[in-house]
């Protein structure tokens, strides 16, 4: 496996490629990170994974400087994986100048779910991404459905800025107890750790719901956001959405996401769980 900085080492070693299939990560992988090497290895090769802690993503009281750097563990991790080159610049080969054009995310897509207390973070996403296609140019990229949001959001600037890169999506691996794997559960303390997998359940027990026959979700949004808070978590939001869009779900709506985002501790925890409406009965 190559390990790759700078981007005229990437065009060099990517010069006539024409199936390369992309996994972009910001490091501090776990086996999400290889199930989704895995699944690119699936739709092309080579397999290119990139490691890069974007600072346009992150707020000005978020944890760009904390989030954790494992470079060796990370291509150790990939190469067992199957992936073929790994880019791993820094930020001043990434961004060679200030950066003054960005990526504007429309307000539908970005300023709902976590858009709404991350200002500006899915233009920092959608911005770095674009950078990536642009150096990389694969023709499938592959991201996992755990950042539901930002998976659309990165459909739309394929469809909106005529790329040819196909989206696959990854299946969210989760812990033993139901916990999502995520990179930011390495901040969690041994007790908060045991009390993690209370906002999946807290997602599924509403899903449940709703295949029962429920359908006041409003109700059903605030009653889950009440019992996460009473059991100690500081509630970001709980939202139903049309899986598809985004949009509140609507009569034509037929496959639904139910999506948290929640700080325990000092960590924010996001999960979601899609699923299929079940038909009205005649």
């Amino acid at each position: 496996m190559q390990v790759i900085q700078t981007v005229a080492e990437l065009r060099t070693a990517l010069a006539g490629q024409t199936r390369t299939a992309f996994v972009p990560t910001m490091g501090n992988l776990h086996a999400g990170h290889a199930s989704l090497v895995t699944l690119a290895k699936q739709h092309g090769t080579p397999v290119v994974a990139s490691i890069f802690v974007n600072p346009l993503q992150f707020g000005a009281d978020e944890d760009y400087a904390r989030y954790p750097r494992s470079l060796d563990a990370d291509c150790e991790r990939l190469a067992a994986a199957g992936c073929d080159l790994v880019f791993a610049p820094a930020a001043a080969d990434l961004y060679p100048v200030p950066q003054t054009t960005t990526v504007r995310v429309a307000e539908s897509l970005a300023s709902d779910l976590c858009g709404a207390s991350r200002p500006g973070h899915f233009d920092g996403v959608a911005t770095v991404v674009l950078k990536l296609f642009n150096l990389v140019q694969p023709q499938v990229a592959v991201f996992g459905k755990k950042d539901f949001q930002q998976w659309h959001v990165i459909r739309a600037l394929v469809q909106q800025f005529n790329l040819p890169v196909n989206i696959v999506a990854g299946v969210t691996l989760r812990d033993a107890d139901g916990l999502a794997l995520s990179s930011r559960n390495g901040y969690l303390d041994a007790a908060e750790r045991l009390r993690a997998p209370q906002l999946y359940q807290a997602l599924a027990a509403g899903v449940d719901a709703i295949q029962a026959g429920e359908r006041d979700y409003a109700q059903l949004t605030a009653t889950t956001r009440r019992h996460l808070n009473m059991a100690g978590w500081r509630v970001d939001y709980i939202a139903l959405r049309d899986a598809d869009t985004l949009a509140e779900p609507g009569p034509a709506s037929t496959r639904l996401v139910m999506l948290g985002a929640a700080w325990l501790g000092r960590t924010r925890l996001i999960d979601n769980i899609d699923f299929d409406l079940p038909a009205c009965k005649s």
